[in-house]
């Protein structure tokens, strides 16, 4: 991941000592909102999880790339060496470089592969001395994705949950109150904002480079820096299979961070839960829902000020 982006992202999450704000209600009067609703959305029993399947492996100890579903939008590397600090360095067809640090010891870790068809190349990076990392493994991999929204609904380095997280099964409980997908993401958001506090500390402190965010901690704990609570309402969303886009980049020339969702009847909703620097916000429901474009558009802005720098 870009450095300089993340610290933007974690600065600009400095000023929200009032982050979450009070406009965006707890989850209960989502919660009571969605009890009144007579229909229900059917909520998924499994939530999907990437393998290390071995079919399709490259490198050799201690550096291991598995590329055996790459159709499903990732990768996965393990890692059982003795340098003290290692990254995952993912060329991406259009040469758009992500850097992802990696937890020693852990095994097998989730890399997402978010740009589409073609080549990427994967570096495997050791640390050397300083900030300095030598390339320990390099591998370009041609990838043909089984469809557009893969990448979006496994869990990742990022955005990771399993079927038994704390997050995913009280995300579960929630989609079953809830009367749709779009409600359901407005149950998640709602949740999120009014049971999550702003870690000042954590943000203060914490290595921007080096930072993954740990989704059943922000839950279980109630606390986190704007990376945390964007993983953590992502992560709820993709357990319950709505593909979900965590983006960061810029609206002009300011920074913005926004989660994407593809809802059946209406397609990609951009932009339905954004951070401008300052206070995340939720798009109105029934304007998300409207199938006009020209009407999303007008209460996000123009689409076309709006700049991609990463997506996971």
């Amino acid at each position: 991941m870009g450095q300089k982006f993340l610290r933007r992202m974690l600065c600009a999450c400095m000023l929200a000592g009032l982050l979450f704000f009070s406009s965006c209600g707890g989850g209960s009067s989502g919660e009571a909102a969605a009890a009144e609703n007579t229909s229900h959305r059917e909520s998924v029993q499994q939530c999907r999880m990437p393998e290390a399947s071995g079919t399709v492996v490259y490198g050799e100890e201690p550096w291991l790339l598995d590329a055996s579903h790459t159709e499903d939008g990732y990768v996965m590397v393990s890692y059982s060496g003795s340098a003290d600090k290692i990254k995952v360095r993912i060329t991406y067809p259009d040469d758009t470089q992500y850097i992802y640090p990696m937890k020693l010891g852990e095994g097998a870790q989730t890399f997402p592969l978010t740009g589409g068809d073609g080549s990427y190349t994967i570096d495997l990076l050791e640390h050397t001395t300083d900030s300095q990392y030598a390339i320990a493994f390099s591998q370009e991999i041609s990838v043909k994705l089984a469809d557009e929204f893969e990448p979006f609904l496994y869990p990742n380095q990022y955005v990771w949950f399993t079927q038994s997280s704390k997050a995913a099964v009280y995300a579960k409980q929630l989609s079953d109150q809830a009367s749709d997908d779009l409600n359901f993401v407005e149950l998640v958001y709602n949740y999120v904002i009014g049971n999550i506090t702003y870690d000042q500390a954590l943000a203060d402190s914490v290595p921007t480079t080096e930072y993954i965010p740990d989704v059943d901690e922000t839950f279980t704990s109630g606390r986190g820096i704007c990376f945390d609570y964007a993983a953590l309402m992502t992560a709820m969303l993709r357990s319950q299979d709505i593909p979900t886009k965590l983006v960061v980049g810029y609206s002009g020339e300011a920074y913005h961070a926004w989660i994407s969702v593809y809802l059946e009847e209406q397609g990609w909703v951009d932009n339905v839960i954004e951070f401008d620097g300052k206070s995340w916000s939720l798009m109105d429901p029934t304007l998300a829902a409207n199938n006009d474009s020209s009407a999303v558009k007008k209460y996000v802005g123009d689409g076309s000020n709006y700049t991609e720098k990463y997506c996971y």
